[in-house]
């Protein structure tokens, strides 16, 4: 029996972030328009949330029933895992859409532009197909293109022309930016899967580019974001030249990728990107209603103040990562040295019990020695005296004490040497 924390796990709360940015982002740009509708962009929201919601229970039951998630490594998912049956998920997919389609409906009932139900059939197909039905193009590596449609440009856009009737070219490319992130965030959570996706025969863009190219268009994706941020400076927004600090951000978020994490060291990634398209998305809108409503600051001088403040702090940031890290190098090398000292004292004192113990040998090996020598002086001296005997007789006993005293020799030697 699924609990509720494998449901909010299923619904992959870490990637809802992706839903609700574009809505946030295309809010501030009606605000910037002077056509803000709080009602009209709660509805946008609620239609990308309950859409990213019920693509994600769509993609667990048709990944379920299709074996992928067999060997996945990150969290157990609902159909896959055996935490609840495969129609339970596929209801609460369609479900979601249900909701989806309904606020959607009242979205483009009081905006007045019938026209968007079609864009909202296309996303339902598209969430449906991503991973479901005979051919779903997430398996041959499409799934970054409908991300960036429908994450980005139908998300952003569709709020905006909601409220607005119009579609500006500086929305489109904020809309591609926030779309990119998004694509950013798939990337990193199919890099994590390459190795299970490869064998289950799903073909994303991931293992299409292969490993490491997966890793560095991670790392594309957030920086032409940022640089289609800084883009409203050609539309009189000075304060975007600020947006250059998000660069910081983005090579902290690239790093371990790049690196190589894998498994569930991404998932910190994954859940660090979602985080960042939010920030993204507020900064950008909330950058659009200052600089509309307070039009005489000076938002110039406060962009290239809050650029310098953004790598000032980095540059100490990292300073002080580098002195931390040769300051425990230093600790470990003088614990290193400290240990070969102790080892070499200990070297030292057994070298000096090996020659007590040496010194101990000889003298035991010399008392041998001098203890036979005096044995074989006494064996002569008594067959010098044994005159009373016949030759025959004193020559066999000179032969015995010659063997004896042969036979003796070699322990010497062998005494000695030892």
């Amino acid at each position: 029996m699924a609990t509720f924390n494998d449901w909010m796990e299923g619904a992959r709360v870490r990637t809802l972030p992706a839903s609700l940015s574009p809505v946030i982002l295309g809010a501030g740009i009606c605000a910037a328009m002077h056509q803000f509708s709080l009602g009209l962009t709660l509805l946008a929201a609620g239609v990308a949330l309950f859409f990213q919601i019920g693509a994600n229970f769509a993609n667990d039951y048709s990944d379920g029933i299709r074996g992928t998630d067999e060997f996945r490594q990150g969290p157990p998912r609902l159909t896959g895992g055996g935490k609840t049956e495969p129609k339970v998920v596929k209801r609460a997919a369609f479900i979601s859409f249900g909701i989806a389609c309904v606020l959607g409906l009242i979205l483009v009932a009081l905006s007045g532009f019938w026209w968007l139900l079609l864009a909202g059939v296309a996303a339902v197909l598209a969430a449906w197909f991503y991973t479901g039905g005979k051919k779903p193009y997430g398996y041959v590596g499409l799934g970054e293109v409908f991300v960036l449609i429908f994450f980005g440009y139908m998300a952003t856009m569709g709020t905006v022309y909601t409220q607005t009737g119009r579609a500006p070219l500086a929305a489109w490319l904020l809309a591609t930016g926030i779309g990119l992130i998004a694509c950013a965030l798939l990337m990193v959570n199919n890099i994590r899967d390459i190795p299970t996706d490869s064998q289950a025969g799903k073909r994303t863009l991931a293992v299409r580019l292969g490993e490491k190219k997966a890793r560095w268009s991670y790392y594309i994706m957030l920086a032409l974001a940022t640089m289609l941020a800084i883009s409203l400076v050609l539309w009189g927004y000075d304060v975007a030249i600020g947006f250059l600090g998000l660069l910081i951000w983005v090579v902290y978020l690239a790093r371990p990728v790049i690196a190589g994490a894998s498994g569930h060291d991404l998932l910190s990634v994954l859940r660090n990107t979602g985080l960042f398209e939010l920030s993204y998305a507020v900064i950008i809108a909330g950058a659009l209603v200052l600089t509309t409503f307070f039009p005489q600051w000076p938002w110039n001088a406060t962009g290239w103040s809050i650029l310098g403040i953004s790598w000032g702090i980095w540059l100490i940031v990292e300073i002080a990562a580098i002195v931390i890290h040769s300051r425990r190098r230093s600790h470990s090398v003088a614990d290193s040295s400290d240990g070969d000292t102790a080892e070499s004292s200990d070297g030292a004192d057994n070298a000096a019990a090996d020659d007590e113990a040496n010194s101990i040998g000889d003298g035991v090996t010399n008392t041998i020695v001098a203890t036979a020598d005096t044995n074989g002086d006494e064996a002569a001296s008594e067959t010098a005296t044994a005159t009373d005997m016949d030759a025959t007789d004193i020559t066999g006993d000179q032969g015995e004490s010659a063997e004896d005293v042969s036979s003796e020799n070699p322990q010497r030697d062998s005494a000695a040497s030892e």
